[in-house]
């Protein structure tokens, strides 16, 4: 064990963070984040691609199958929201490797489960801890990056999700359709494995946000939120923006199977086309977002990702190549939303703060994927012939509910840069 903590000291010479960072050390960090987010995105999304192999395999309707998706990001969302109170009272390194432990420990028991009620019982484990990584992930970008460099860092970091479309779902849905449904999550499990020891040793402790306190009182942790307009928008603004991405989310895959013409072997390329692209656009997003405003990119993204749900909710039997441009866009603009919405979110709350404000705000994002996959499962219905029906209900829906986050967010916006500023300076 010490030959380990001296490895780790010549690798970091800090055990917290300090204002002498380097953008390499920096950087560095920002890799084990992206790992972390790279398999827990994996596990989140190959749930959805899996929907046609799963409601076969399983003899369930598009209803059920919302509940396997729902009962992981309900259980994340409740667990995340519980541990707000805590998390700022803690090391971020210890809380991040705690909730991944057992976030792999969930991933393979969902990879072994043998039945239906023994997968929903596997998701929702998973998300209980699943539920701590993502605003501990995005709490410890807004502590060691500055703000004037946060949006490409948030880029960097997103591109986990490029690459688990690119690498990890692809790769996913082929071993399944080679193997079992159970072989991804258990290739995740694995890997999850091996990257513990890479959180352990190579990411520096994070006390510096800890305050000087004592007891227990929940209302610390509401109390700033409760008096911040500001951070209550912050937190409407991520649910509107779920809302109106995974309503559409949960049922593309079966909806491309049953409707659009796709074989399951030709599901890989819509998220290999959609997550390459993404890969080299989301830094883009990132510094524009730090060069012309987060609020005009912000606007963009949008308005963009609305064109494209409208669109892709109304296909029927539209040739591969064209699906793919239109799928392809989707991923693209929907990206293009959340890096500048979470740069301007994670400045608005100081640092002392920021771990139990992303745990809340990440818990309500949780609880609103879960709303939307089951508002999504009640309208949509298998007619006898196994067509997906009431799909483009579903996009009306999801488009009239983004539009409303442009006011969210100008709201929001009218804080600027002061906001920001005040936020570093606290």
């Amino acid at each position: 064990m010490s030959c380990a903590v001296t490895l780790q000291k010549l690798i970091f010479n800090f055990a917290s963070l300090t204002e002498n960072m380097t953008k390499r050390q920096e950087f560095f960090i920002l890799l084990i984040l992206a790992a972390i987010n790279f398999t827990h995105i994996i596990d989140f999304m190959i749930m959805m691609p899996l929907g046609p192999q799963l409601m076969r395999h399983f003899s369930i309707t598009p209803e059920q199958f919302s509940y396997l998706v729902s009962s992981y990001t309900i259980s994340a969302g409740i667990s995340g929201f519980l541990m707000a109170f805590f998390v700022d009272r803690f090391n971020r390194k210890a809380v991040l490797l705690c909730g991944y432990i057992g976030f792999v420990i969930g991933t393979i028991a969902c990879g072994i489960a043998p039945t239906y009620v023994l997968l929903m019982t596997a998701r929702i484990v998973a998300g209980l801890f699943g539920g701590l990584i993502g605003a501990q992930v995005l709490s410890i970008v807004g502590d060691v990056v500055p703000f004037e460099r946060r949006g490409q860092a948030m880029g960097i970091v997103m591109t986990a999700f490029s690459l688990a479309s690119i690498l990890g779902v692809p790769f996913g849905l082929y071993v399944a359709t080679l193997l079992t449904w159970h072989a991804p999550f258990l290739v995740v499990g694995v890997l999850g494995m091996l990257l513990i020891p890479t959180i352990y040793f190579f990411l520096p402790d994070m006390k510096g946000h800890i305050q000087q306190q004592t007891g227990f009182n929940p209302m610390r942790v509401l109390n700033p939120i409760l008096a911040s307009r500001h951070q209550q928008i912050g937190i409407l603004l991520m649910v509107v923006l779920v809302l109106g991405h995974f309503m559409v989310i949960p049922f593309l895959s079966p909806y491309m199977v049953s409707n659009v013409g796709f074989t399951e072997a030709q599901l890989p390329f819509i998220y290999f086309f959609g997550g390459f692209l993404t890969l080299f656009t989301s830094p883009i997003v990132g510094k524009l977002s730090d060069k012309f405003g987060k609020f005009l990119v912000l606007v963009i993204g949008i308005l963009t990702s609305v064109a494209s749900v409208l669109i892709i909710t109304h296909l029927q039997n539209t040739p591969i190549y064209i699906t793919l441009i239109f799928t392809t866009a989707f991923f693209i603009f929907t990206g293009a939303r959340i890096i500048p919405a979470q740069a301007i979110i994670t400045s608005i709350v100081p640092p002392q703060q920021r771990g139990s404000y992303m745990s809340i705000s990440s818990s309500f994002q949780q609880l609103a994927m879960g709303l939307a996959a089951l508002i999504a499962g009640k309208i949509i219905w298998k007619n006898d012939q196994g067509l997906m029906m009431n799909y483009e209900y579903v996009g009306y829906l999801a488009a009239t509910i983004s539009i409303t986050a442009i006011f969210i967010a100008l709201q929001l916006n009218k804080a600027g840069k002061k906001a920001a500023s005040q936020a570093e300076v606290a």
